[in-house]
């Protein structure tokens, strides 16, 4: 088994994260518990910014994976490859962060196959443990090693969900989009624009958020904010960059960009 240098998944500078209740304090506390963490929240809202921040607060390695429907269990836990030498077991990150007791982040992890998820059942219980079937062993999870997922119930919901028998193995953490004035600060630092224009910006993803439900699945997330004001620092004229990177992206529909263009041009007009 070919082993994996731990240091590129160390968290070596601090990301920026603004808390927005108490959740840099419950996340310890699960933490020191090692009790496996759910995220739940709209897309863009801060959650695996979240994660990074609390892996570097807490000084464990971080090793993310981004679950899609072509995410299997072999993905997750390892296989056996092939090379010059002959066959050799490689793992998978969630083994691998299980073995090293890092923190295994499972990013819209609803997306993944259903018998996916449930590979990961006993990790999350007192056993703490993953059956490798193919290698004949059951791994015990070193004690420092913790398991947290993330998805997005708004949306998945009307697709898929995780079964009960999965989220009641869990404790878990609300996210919702900032308040107004902690999101300003956020589209600040990270795009690095004037208050003014942050507010202007707040503003614009508040109506859209207003939308949502009404011809919008989803509104403006406070990354496409940051996205907007990144292009405005980089010289691209507000309206148009609130075009490209708030109007364009979440609709395909010729009545609603024009709607949300109106709004955008009654900031930037």
């Amino acid at each position: 088994m070919q082993q994996a240098d731990m240091k590129q998944y160390q968290v070596s500078e601090e990301p920026y994260y603004l808390p927005v209740r108490e959740e840099l304090t419950q996340f310890e506390a699960a933490y020191s518990a090692r009790l496996p963490m759910m995220l739940k929240g709209p897309t863009g809202c801060g959650k695996t910014r979240f994660v990074e921040h609390m892996a570097w607060k807490l000084g464990r390695p971080l090793i993310t994976v981004s679950c899609n429907e072509d995410t299997t269990a072999s993905d997750l836990i390892g296989r056996f490859l092939l090379d010059a030498k002959g066959t050799y077991w490689q793992d998978g990150p969630l083994t691998l962060a299980a073995r090293a007791g890092a923190i295994c982040y499972l990013d819209e992890v609803v997306e993944a196959r259903q018998d996916t998820v449930v590979a990961i059942h006993p990790l999350t219980d007192a056993r703490r443990c993953l059956p490798i079937d193919r290698k004949n062993e059951l791994l015990q999870a070193h004690p420092d090693f913790q398991l947290v997922i993330s998805y997005n119930p708004g949306y998945q919901r009307m697709l898929k969900d995780l079964k009960q028998s999965t989220k009641q193995r869990f404790v878990a953490l609300d996210f919702h989009y900032p308040s107004a004035q902690v999101e300003i600060s956020i589209v600040m630092h990270e795009g690095h624009v004037s208050q003014k224009i942050a507010t202007h910006l707040v503003g614009i993803g508040n109506k859209m958020r207003n939308l949502k439900g009404h011809g919008l699945e989803e509104g403006a997330s406070t990354r496409m904010l940051v996205y907007a004001a990144t292009l405005i620092a980089k010289g691209i004229a507000p309206a148009a960059a609130c075009s490209m990177a708030l109007v364009q992206p979440i609709s395909d529909d010729p009545d609603m960009l024009e709607a949300l263009q109106n709004v955008v041009l009654s900031f930037f007009g």
